[in-house]
């Protein structure tokens, strides 16, 4: 075989390789329900398992991105509503985030449907800690995949993987959903039995990768 062949093979091969390493380290942490619970004490912890009701403390839900196989928003061309439930896009941002506002506008002149989560407090670093490994923004996941940073050139080639077409094919009637906290505190219950909480959803089921396309020469697999 031609040696500079084989050279120029070895990057793409090394960066499947990471990307599966991350995609699996991605799927545990979007296959689980993370809880911030305040003990009677007021001491604060978090966890995957929310409390027993008789231990009297109070729940809030850190919701997570839509992992792969979710629910695609309604109103889309069939195409594209068949890669967006099964490579959902989710971007984290903040406040006064340069490069948020600016992954944003590239979701949104592309015409990806995507749902925004809006990392702001103290509570909202720390879910998303526990659901990325980090505290740095933006950060995205498409499908299972997680994305630290923007990058236009590796989040278009990612996109391009999951079979997202290059320019928008969204109607003009499309709205997308309005961004919402990442921590969303959940009300005690109205029987005063002990506070409501949103069970943990379930872990999404496997997904086949469709096969390498002529844009996708790293050969990225979800």
């Amino acid at each position: 075989m031609n040696t500079n062949a084989v050279k120029s093979l070895a990057p793409h091969a090394l960066l499947a390789l990471a990307i599966a390493a991350g995609g699996l380290f991605s799927t545990l942490a979007q296959a689980q329900q993370v809880y911030r619970i305040v003990g009677p004490d007021g001491k604060v912890t978090f966890s995957d398992q929310p409390p027993p009701a008789a231990a009297g403390a109070k729940v809030s839900a850190a919701t997570p991105g839509a992992g792969a196989g979710g629910a695609a928003p309604t109103g889309l061309p069939f195409e594209l509503r068949q890669i967006a439930s099964k490579y959902p896009v989710t971007l984290y941002s903040g406040n006064d985030c340069g490069p948020c506002a600016t992954a944003k506008s590239m979701l949104t002149n592309r015409g990806i449907p995507f749902s925004e989560r809006t990392v702001i407090t103290s509570e909202d670093f720390k879910a998303l800690q526990r659901l990325s490994g980090d505290t740095s923004l933006p950060f995205a996941t498409i499908g299972s995949q997680q994305l630290k940073g923007f990058s236009d050139v590796e989040w278009t080639q990612f996109l391009n993987a999951a079979g997202y077409p290059p320019a928008s094919v969204l109607p003009a009637s499309y709205r997308p959903p309005a961004a919402t906290p990442l921590v969303a505190v959940i009300a005690p219950s109205a029987t005063g039995s002990g506070p409501a909480r949103t069970a943990a959803a379930p872990a999404a089921a496997p997904v086949a990768p469709p096969p390498p396309a002529a844009d996708n020469p790293a050969g990225i697999k979800f």
